[in-house]
């Protein structure tokens, strides 16, 4: 059940419409684009968001520049949230609410004291659980039968506050990187849909998490889609779709060439073969099959390199 605010939580002195500042540069900043835009009770005072040539810290980073200037947004670009010069740029901009969606630097007091009890988060996943980095890969690698996006107040710690609204959905087997990230987007913009009105007028939901549920994902780099051949098919299945596209991708060498591989399936002539873990025991026009640990095998139906590997080839061995 949806409960009121709290009297005593800090209201914006102005409630129609809203002045909102949102920070962030990937896809669920779009998302918050279009749905604020489209309410009636919100103004878009600003987006602040990273310079091109920043792109790579984010995997999924969307250029919303030229977007934002359509729709006659004023635009920020920083390079760190809580310097000094953004603060005071950002505070220009009166803000009611800030909305921090798709941004990966913390943020700071000075940053919070603008809108204070009014900054919102979103994270893709079932707050108080998978609390940290790397959600969506986290998701797949640990096989979440379930998952949930969640609107959040934040508050001094990492995604600890208060949940303001939650999306729940199935997780596919299948499911992949691009697919969930798809899948969050969607759920994103229902709950902007049922909770911006709220928040306008001030009864949006400010329920406590749960701490005996919270746990936490640590951050994953690029390194770690390195794919260890001695692992079973199931589980470098499930590592080659948590980190796909929009992300790096896993990969493997051979001579010296890395090879990124984007899709993957398990294949049932493991048990048939004597071969070495990262050896290739069979190759068509389309694809390649590698033996991996416990007798499995694993069908690489996509990926980036030069050329798919010879029959008997052994990934993954130093030049």
């Amino acid at each position: 059940m949806h409960t009121l605010t709290r009297p005593d939580t800090p209201q914006p002195s102005r409630v129609h419409p809203a002045r909102a500042v949102l920070i962030g540069a990937v896809g669920s900043t779009q998302v918050a684009i279009e749905a604020l835009t489209a309410a009636t009770d919100w103004t878009l005072a600003g987006l602040v968001t990273l310079p091109p040539e920043l792109s790579h810290r984010h995997s999924d980073f969307a250029d919303l520049t030229a977007r934002a200037r359509a729709l006659d947004i004023p635009v920020i670009t920083v390079e760190q949230i809580n310097r000094a010069d953004a603060i005071d740029r950002i505070t220009a901009l009166d803000p009611d609410y800030l909305l921090v969606i798709g941004w990966s630097q913390l943020c700071g007091p000075e940053l919070m004291a603008i809108a204070p009890g009014r900054v919102i988060g979103y994270h893709p996943a079932p707050l108080p659980r998978m609390r940290g980095r790397a959600a969506i890969p986290w998701t797949i690698l640990s096989a979440e039968p379930i998952t949930a996006g969640s609107l959040f107040w934040i508050d001094d710690d990492v995604d600890s506050g208060a949940i303001l609204d939650q999306q729940f959905f199935h997780v596919a087997p299948d499911e992949t990187a691009a697919s969930l990230y798809q899948r969050h987007m969607a759920a994103l913009a229902t709950m902007f849909d049922r909770t911006l009105p709220q928040v306008a007028a001030g009864t949006a939901r400010r329920d406590p998490q749960d701490e005996r549920y919270a746990t936490w994902t640590a951050k994953r780099i690029a390194a770690d889609g390195r794919i260890d051949w001695r692992g079973d098919a199931a589980a470098l299945d499930r590592l080659i779709r948590a980190v796909g596209r929009p992300y790096p991708g896993a990969f493997t060498e051979h001579r010296g060439e890395r090879l990124t591989i984007w899709a993957a399936e398990p294949s049932p002539i493991g048990p048939r073969h004597q071969a070495l873990p990262g050896q290739v025991i069979a190759r068509d026009a389309a694809s390649f099959t590698v033996m991996c640990g416990d007798g499995t095998a694993l069908r690489i139906d996509d990926w980036h390199g030069e050329r798919a590997p010879p029959l008997h080839a052994v990934l993954g061995q130093p030049a």
